[in-house]
């Protein structure tokens, strides 16, 4: 298959693009909502009636507040995200949300979240993502464990690992960029997006995976003597139309989401958005083509 054959080129575009998102963080670096730094939420109601969120960023800008992140909540209700306030500020807060009494504003809840719980919160998600890592590299690694020639059940479950990596510094490269220009900031939905695109991503692996050691036990029953090149070649061939078909629904559920759907939920279907082509990217062009690649030297070595 071309993907096989001409796989340093993909090999090079990916080094290219995890440079990219390297070179991204370490200029850019990702900003981080109060979730992880610690702050102050501000539930507030509008009982007449909202005004529009530009109108209120009006006001909280003129107000003198800074750094901060209007929400859409229900029908006539904001929440709003900002750093950690002082007397002065928490008590021009009601009056800058009501628009100096245009919109009758009432604040329903506003609570400290203090840089402790911020660091707990980083250090859990961290730790999250480290763990469905190693299960995922563990359950792969189990579940191959009877496709021992050419390739170790470990190799296959290294390489997906290695695709999502691939697919996590390139979904954070892009939001270091997307933050530099816009100000978006990661939070909880950012993490629970970065766990949904681990799943979609390596199940999407797995299915090419699958259908190769398929073809490795369709060979060895006819006593046919193939190249493990072709034969996942071959594997991609068959799942090709699958992988992107199945990619482009969950995209274009991903947009209608995105451009129609509430504000609140922008950064996660974004976050969605970028994971999930990058993780097709990987499962095609990355994943599989490493095994091939590991293959081919080894057998060189065995030589």
């Amino acid at each position: 298959m071309f993907i096989i054959r001409h796989r340093n080129w993909f090999f090079a575009l990916t080094g290219i693009i995890i440079l990219l998102s390297i070179i991204s963080l370490f200029v850019y670096g990702l900003h981080e909502s109060i979730d992880f730094t610690g702050g102050t939420l501000v539930d507030v109601t509008y009982p007449a009636g909202r005004p529009s969120a530009t109108v209120i960023e009006q006001s909280l800008n003129t107000a003198g507040f800074s750094e901060y992140e209007l929400q859409e909540l229900n029908t006539n209700d904001y929440n709003l995200r900002a750093g950690s306030l002082t007397s002065v500020q928490e008590t021009d807060l009601t009056q800058a949300l009501s628009v100096n009494g245009q919109y009758p504003a009432s604040i329903v809840s506003l609570n400290e979240v203090g840089p402790t719980i911020g660091a707990q919160l980083k250090s859990d998600s961290i730790e999250a993502i480290a763990a469905v890592l190693l299960c995922i590299l563990l359950f792969i690694a189990f579940a191959f464990r009877k496709v021992s020639k050419p390739i170790s059940s470990w190799v296959y479950g290294l390489m997906a690992i290695v695709g999502l990596c691939h697919n996590v510094l390139v979904t954070c490269g892009f939001f270091a960029l997307l933050g530099h220009l816009t100000g978006a900031q990661i939070d909880e939905l950012f993490v629970t997006a970065l766990l949904t695109v681990l799943g979609f991503s390596v199940h999407d692996t797995i299915v090419v995976f699958d259908r190769v050691r398929e073809n490795l036990r369709i060979n060895q029953e006819k006593g046919r003597r193939e190249d493990f090149a072709e034969t996942a070649g071959r594997a991609l061939s068959q799942t090709f139309t699958r992988s992107i078909n199945t990619s482009l629904t969950v995209l274009l559920t991903l947009l209608a989401l995105y451009f129609l759907g509430p504000q609140s939920t922008q950064v996660f279907s974004l976050t969605l958005l970028v994971g999930i082509i990058a993780g097709t990217y990987s499962s095609i062009f990355l994943a599989t083509p490493l095994l091939v690649e590991i293959e081919t030297r080894r057998a060189r070595k065995s030589k």
